[in-house]
């Protein structure tokens, strides 16, 4: 069985062997190591792990978003917003209700207004566009506070 698959390769690997070398120029190779090593990195959220003889707790051994929202926990700090939004109105294409978000899109859900007229409906929002609730017509728009293009440590030399 190893012989038909040397069989199979022999031919590809005679190309390979006799052909002229070719040189390829990969642009986006260099464009993605470029991009990789500028700027900072983003800040590593690792615990240092349990000790030796010991059972590891939640703070020594959560990483990421887990051990952000832990750390936050402990610092009396809400990381993620979990606030509801203002049910009080429904948001027109004028005065939309506004969704507070860090990043460039952001899941919401609506139940309407008042409170609770309808299931709730996910809804995936995204900067610059408006976004209207397919169950009762209220609009929303997406309030962005995270950086602003440029802002993202790429372009800094």
């Amino acid at each position: 069985m190893l012989s038909h698959v040397f069989r199979l390769a022999r031919p590809a690997a005679r190309l390979s062997v006799w052909s002229k070398p070719t040189t390829t120029t990969s642009s986006r190779a260099f464009t993605v190591s470029t991009a990789r090593k500028s700027g900072h990195p983003a800040p590593q959220l690792l615990g240092e792990g349990g000790k030796s003889g010991e059972v590891p707790t939640d703070i020594n051994q959560s990483t990421g978003l887990e051990r952000m929202q832990t750390m936050g926990y402990l610092e009396g700090v809400e990381v993620f917003d979990s606030q509801p939004l203002d049910s009080s109105r429904i948001g027109t294409l004028d005065h939309p209700v506004l969704v507070y978000s860090l990043d460039v899109e952001r899941v919401m859900g609506c139940t309407g207004s008042p409170q609770d007229s309808h299931d709730i409906r996910w809804y995936t929002i995204h900067k610059d566009k408006l976004l209207r609730c397919g169950e009762c017509g209220s609009v929303y728009k997406l309030d962005y506070h995270g950086p602003e293009e440029g802002e993202h440590g790429h372009d800094h030399h």
